[in-house]
């Protein structure tokens, strides 16, 4: 059973999340030849204040 994780910044609109998760799905599927039913998407969102890039929270780089 496929498992795949994927951590991203939060903030993104729902309706984003569940397009990501559906279009991982189908292509993790097509590659593996796995059954959709199969495979498992997680998605955390992290807050940018504990992303860090270069050193700096996300959250004081991108203002």
């Amino acid at each position: 059973m496929p498992i795949i994780n994927i951590q991203i910044l939060e903030g993104r609109p729902p309706e984003k999340v569940k397009s990501l998760i559906a279009r991982v799905t189908d292509t993790v599927s097509e590659e593996l030849d796995a059954p959709k039913e199969n495979i498992r998407v997680l998605v955390t969102e992290i807050p940018k204040t504990h992303w860090g890039i270069a050193g700096v929270p996300a959250s004081e780089k991108r203002k």
